[in-house]
């Protein structure tokens, strides 16, 4: 299928919806989603945006400028994941805790608004990781326009360009609670030191960061265009002083870089 055909297909399956509840982060696929969804259903869109302590304030306050930049209808809501001890001891499945947390909230919202559909953001690519909060998605019926259109993380990138979207080339992004080893607890207060210091990297110059909590070490990910960057005097000096007045008695950078799911690699 040419890469132009899919987005008409995608426009396609949103006319046949008739009208969504898009559960929306910010991020590159949610936004696309939400703004094509808004060129072909207008006004029968609505905008959800979760906040938690396992999501970047960064992130929600950028997600609610671009939704009213696009004059979609948005809705903020907030998620309790933390007080699900089975989602806080951090099993492989921790997701789907916390999607069923997520996506159980949005159906009640989309019913109690006439939507007739809950959307996510998830595309072709994301079959090729282990996420197990797509069993909550299709246990609670939420679909996936993107991936039911055959569209790859690239095409999503290439049409949100096309489109003038600012999120075209924004750097991938996940909950906070993916920067822990599975069985390792999440604690509101270690995510908020993984939110700082991933804020601070961002400061500093870097665009794909990741700082992984190992106890008593921070793991940092870079891409592997950037680890030199990480490794100059001024950013390494600055990231070891900043970490370890957080509390971390070792700073480590990983040599294999940034890729999506590292904590996955144990499984």
């Amino acid at each position: 299928m040419a890469n132009l055909d899919k987005w008409n297909v995608l426009k396609e399956i949103l006319r046949g919806m008739e009208s969504i509840l898009v559960a929306y982060s910010g991020g590159t696929d949610s936004a696309f989603l939400l703004k094509t969804a808004s060129d072909v259903l207008q006004d029968r869109v609505l905008a959800v945006i979760a906040r938690s302590e396992t999501y970047p304030s960064e992130e929600y306050e950028q997600a609610l400028h671009l939704a009213q930049a696009l004059h979609v209808r948005t809705v903020t809501i907030h998620t309790e994941e933390l007080a699900d001890p089975r989602f806080n001891a951090n099993p492989p499945e921790r997701c789907y805790f916390c999607k069923g947390e997520l996506f159980g909230k949005l159906k009640a919202l989309a019913e109690a608004n006439g939507l007739r559909y809950v959307a996510d953001g998830t595309n072709m690519d994301d079959a090729s990781d282990f996420r197990p909060g797509r069993k909550a998605a299709l246990e609670l019926c939420v679909r996936s326009p993107l991936k039911e259109a055959g569209l790859t993380k690239s095409d999503i990138r290439r049409f949100s360009k096309q489109a003038g979207l600012p999120t075209w080339n924004k750097p991938a992004q996940a909950c906070l609670a993916s920067r822990f080893p599975y069985g390792s607890p999440i604690r509101p207060s270690d995510l908020k030191k993984i939110e700082t210091a991933e804020a601070e990297l961002r400061r500093l110059g870097m665009e794909q960061v990741r700082v992984r909590h190992h106890g008593a070490t921070a793991r940092i990910e870079v891409s592997p265009g950037e680890l030199k960057k990480l490794v100059s005097d001024r950013i390494r000096k600055r990231m070891v002083a900043f970490l370890k007045e957080m509390g971390y008695a070792y700073v480590t950078m990983d040599l294999e870089g940034y890729r999506t799911g590292s904590m996955n690699e144990t499984l």
